[in-house]
């Protein structure tokens, strides 16, 4: 493939790496908003840039006919319009909050224990997630996809961050601790016991390898999709 990198932080290198090792080529390394002339006849575009810019990267790629793989978190209010006009100019889309096939696997198995979870009262449900301290939103959208997993099958009113969230709302505790790149904890706790189901990402090789799985299955097809349709799950 020949890829254009939107958005050139730790992602963006993470994902250069391994592209080049496998045999993919890197055409553009952009810290500003793509154009006809810096894109660079890519393939595919991979965006993982800030929540203030992803909406402009994103349109702009697919205003100029490239497909998206999309990771910035924190701007998902205007993800509705991103659809629109993928689907106005026949495009091809893919948004995650979390891009390592691990973690979609663990969105899965988030689905099945709430619905066996709920049929049992005594246990009370929260999520903890921890990552570095240069990540700039918080709770994660890792933490929030496992949220809106739980939410409709608990019959909650949304989640809150801990220190603000009431008795009907799903608790989410945001860590910031250094060289973390992501752990995700689901628990259920009761007065006699505790089960928790985790993801602990080592690096950022996970979600890199994930996204670059997303971007060779993306080229050539048209419509908006997510990691589900990319892992048949």
């Amino acid at each position: 493939m020949k890829i254009a990198l939107v958005g050139y932080g730790k992602m963006g290198k993470a994902i250069e790496t391994i592209a080049e090792a496998q045999g993919d080529q890197i055409v553009a390394r952009l810290e500003e908003m793509p154009t006809k002339e810096n894109i660079n006849e890519a393939d595919v575009a991979i965006e993982f840039s800030t929540p203030q810019t992803a909406y402009d990267n994103v349109v702009a790629c697919l205003e100029l006919g490239i497909p998206v793989v999309c990771g910035t978190t924190a701007w998902l209010d205007r993800l509705p319009e991103v659809e629109k006009i993928c689907s106005q100019v026949n495009g091809a889309f893919i948004y995650a909050s979390n891009y390592s096939l691990g973690v979609n696997l663990f969105f899965e198995i988030n689905k099945r224990i709430a619905q066996l979870m709920q049929n049992y009262p005594d246990y009370t449900i929260s999520l903890e997630e921890i990552h570095h301290t240069e990540k700039k939103d918080a709770p994660s959208g890792t933490a929030i996809t496992l949220a809106e997993e739980i939410i409709p099958i608990y019959h909650m009113d949304g989640w809150k961050l801990s220190s603000e969230s009431s008795s009907n709302q799903l608790a989410i505790e945001a860590k910031r601790e250094k060289d973390v790149p992501g752990t995700h904890t689901v628990l259920y706790n009761s007065e006699v016991d505790q089960i928790e189901i985790k993801h602990i990402a080592h690096s950022r090789k996970g979600f890199a390898s994930g996204a670059l799985v997303a971007a060779k299955w993306l080229v050539g097809k048209k419509g908006i999709f997510t990691m589900k349709d990319v892992l048949g799950l």
